[in-house]
């Protein structure tokens, strides 16, 4: 697995490269449309899938409305990749046949009632801040406490570290983790005891034996 400094390094000799951690999401549309004016190859790296939580179709609309020719690659989205990286399968027949993804960033926003209610697996993404609030707030609408949960850190880098516990206890025992991290709640969780995971360490091993 690459990690995001590796890949930026990619870049051609010369290139200029722009930090966006002290940028708005404002700025970094600007920026994009006034580079692209002025007939420059301007690549907007994202991790994922820009379009899920990614704010990318705000970009893009800027773009569009000005009259700025772009194309986008899609990436694999980290609603795939993170829970597969951990072991753990999505929708496992007899277990769970619907995912529901959400935004923990502000969870007094969400209809914790109907997403307790949810069958199937329930994926947040930026919930690791706010993950007591919705634990307690799902468990407080009837979600059995006991349900198991996931919190997956870095997942596919070198520091890919991954929690695992119930739903009542996950804010507890995830509270070291580093973000950026996604987390997973239902049955399917269970089943990364007998699945192995897909991480960095894993792939690199794999990479050793197939030389």
């Amino acid at each position: 697995a690459m990690e995001r400094s590796e890949l930026v390094a990619e870049a051609p000799e010369g290139a200029r490269r722009v930090c966006r951690e002290t940028l708005s999401q404002e700025e970094i549309a600007a920026l994009l449309v006034r580079l692209g004016r002025r007939g420059l190859e301007v690549v907007r790296l994202k991790g994922g899938d820009p379009f899920l939580f990614g704010r990318r179709g705000e970009e893009a609309l800027a773009l569009a409305r000005a009259g700025v020719p772009f194309r986008i690659v899609p990436g694999v989205s980290s609603l795939a990749s993170v829970p597969a990286a951990a072991g753990i399968p999505l929708t496992h027949r007899g277990l769970s046949s619907q995912v529901t993804v959400v935004s923990g960033h502000d969870p007094s926003a969400l209809d914790l009632a109907a997403l307790a209610r949810a069958p199937g697996t329930l994926v947040v993404f930026m919930g690791l801040a706010t993950l007591g609030a919705l634990a307690a707030g799902l468990v407080d609408n009837g979600k059995p406490a006991m349900t198991p949960a996931a919190v997956v850190s870095r997942a596919t880098t070198s520091r890919q570290a991954v929690v695992r516990a119930p739903l009542g206890e996950i804010a507890a025992s995830a509270a070291q983790v580093e973000p950026p991290a996604l987390v997973v709640i239902g049955e399917v969780v269970a089943l990364a005891d007998v699945l192995p995971a897909c991480g960095w360490e894993t792939a690199h091993e794999q990479e050793a034996v197939a030389r």
